[in-house]
């Protein structure tokens, strides 16, 4: 998988890309994560990107062409599944989408700042708009991460364990069961004891019935869906 990914602030994503498991993915070459900098597109001898709203209002806009000129030059060398824009006022992101993102052989991602990014940029070239949820921040940079972390792990042979990830949260729309490890005792408390009985089919009706239960108490909301 090749996932690009515009920004204003590229310094922002040298970090989460490049420790633990992102980084393996990198390394094992099942990944590919390649960040372009807006500004080198910015209009003018100070590279402008942004500019007043138009109708007045606090705050500035990401201007359309620098955004439009970096995507033309990307979608010229390959085809792109989908161009997502990490935006607040969006579809939050759940295990599903990056279920489904985590299939696709090239994405593109373009994140936002200052009060967002011209509207015909979202009507024109946006194929996909992702909130990480009902906040804002400073920058999209910080939710691309998130994305890329949630979408790439589910790469067949990024996580040691691919069992690990199809038994996360959400994977079946329920909160993951409560999980222990040594010692089996610890200042008086036990693990369960059916944890330590070795009888694997009763244990799975364990994990599912606790996994149901915590779902049930801390989001219900789940359950409906």
């Amino acid at each position: 998988m090749r996932i690009d990914i515009i920004s204003v602030a590229p310094n922002l994503l040298e970090s989460p890309f490049n420790h633990s498991i992102i980084k393996r993915a990198q390394d094992k070459g099942l990944a590919e994560i390649v960040i372009h900098d807006l500004r080198e597109y910015g209009l003018g001898n100070y590279k402008q990107i942004d500019d007043t709203q138009f109708g007045g209002g606090a705050g500035m806009v990401m201007m359309i062409e620098p955004i439009a000129n970096c995507i033309k030059k990307l979608q010229s060398e390959r085809t792109y599944d989908e161009v997502i824009y990490m935006t607040p006022d969006a579809k939050t992101l759940n295990q599903s989408t990056a279920n489904t993102l985590s299939l696709k052989e090239n994405i593109l991602i373009l994140t936002g700042h200052y009060k967002g990014v011209d509207q015909r940029i979202r009507d024109k070239y946006i194929t996909k708009e992702i909130s990480i949820g009902d906040y804002v921040l400073t920058g999209g940079e910080l939710a691309a991460a998130v994305l890329v972390d949630a979408v790439v792990r589910l790469i067949p042979g990024v996580i040691g364990d691919e069992q690990s990830a199809l038994t996360d949260s959400f994977q079946d729309n329920l909160l993951s069961p409560p999980v222990y490890t040594r010692p089996a005792e610890f200042e008086g408390m036990k693990v369960p004891a059916i944890l330590l009985s070795g009888n694997f089919p009763k244990i799975d009706d364990w994990r599912s019935d606790q996994a149901y239960k915590r779902t049930q108490q801390i989001r219900p909301d789940l359950l409906d869906d």
